[in-house]
């Protein structure tokens, strides 16, 4: 039995279920909420839904006593990021919501992969994995797995070409200073200026660095496709399936968790991959860590 549950309800949160419902590898969704009427409410439109879907999955609103056995819990709870904030505004916001949901979990043995989904995505990783005391494998953020989703349907579009066979990623902070090392971008075995030319890929950066806040602007948040993101790396977990994703965890040599191609399994983090990057991109990149890095320091537990 594959099990998951979810803490917080709001748009991430639910648009992520609804992914797990309709095709996944999870057997039992357990909705966890402040608000507990609206998790019943929820559990009960999926039930619904799930008539439809290929595969039986049991859902229910429940609490932190179900995480005893789960295999996975993933937070999406905190504050939303509103119009004219940054992911970095959330900070203080959002730790004390997760002192008090970690607190929760800590004492029930849960012993699976927090998987975290609340902005600001890198801090709140590295808050998971300090408040929680757990193997720094088995805690990931989504980091910039939505980001690279953005770049690659970006690129596609540029070139006319399958997303699935466009091999570029973002990296770093889930933020502002996220970086696309252009110089390892491959559209099937090509590189990327075979196709794109140097102005077309700046362009296509800076409308994946602003997509966010263009689209919280329009519609007040972002959900279809972090929900997507989640559902699939947590399948890449349950199938034990060593795929690649640039999901946040905490590296040794870089002290903080930032967002980097890392191999997935049933384990959680099997390898993070080393990117060959320009002086240029390193730079740019070690500007993003650095940035993180400076305010997981002088956070206080």
């Amino acid at each position: 039995m594959n099990k998951v549950v979810l803490v917080g309800c709001g748009n991430v949160g639910m648009s992520y279920a609804y992914c797990l419902i309709n095709e996944s590898k999870v057997d039992e969704l357990v909705l966890i909420d402040v608000n507990k009427q609206k998790a019943l409410g929820e559990a009960m439109d999926l039930l619904h839904a799930s008539s439809c879907s290929k595969r039986k999955i049991e859902i229910k609103a429940g609490d932190y006593a179900d995480c005893n056995n789960a295999d996975i819990v993933c937070i999406a709870a905190g504050r939303n990021q509103e119009k004219g904030e940054s992911r970095l505004d959330l900070i203080d916001k959002n730790i004390q919501v997760f002192k008090s949901i970690i607190s929760e979990i800590n004492k029930t043995g849960f012993n699976g992969i927090y998987l975290i989904a609340t902005n600001p995505l890198d801090v709140m990783t590295f808050v998971t994995l300090k408040l929680s005391g757990f193997a720094k494998g088995r805690v990931i953020g989504s980091g910039t797995t939505l980001d690279t989703a953005r770049l690659r349907y970006l690129i596609s579009k540029e070139v006319d070409v399958n997303p699935t066979n466009i091999h570029a990623y973002v990296v770093g902070e889930h933020g502002d200073s996220e970086v696309v090392p252009w110089s390892s971008a491959r559209i099937g075995l090509s590189n990327v200026n075979n196709f794109i030319s140097v102005s077309a890929q700046k362009r296509i950066a800076k409308q994946v660095k602003s997509s966010a806040y263009e689209i919280i602007n329009k519609k007040g948040n972002t959900a279809y496709g972090i929900g997507m993101c989640l559902r699939n790396i947590t399948d890449a977990i349950f199938n034990n399936s060593n795929s690649i994703f640039t999901v946040s965890s905490y590296h040794n040599s870089l002290k903080t968790c930032i967002g980097m191609p890392t191999i997935i399994n049933r384990e959680g983090v099997r390898e993070v991959l080393k990117l060959d990057m320009t002086e240029q991109e390193k730079e740019e990149f070690n500007a993003s860590v650095k940035i993180v890095k400076e305010i997981t320091s002088k956070l206080k537990f």
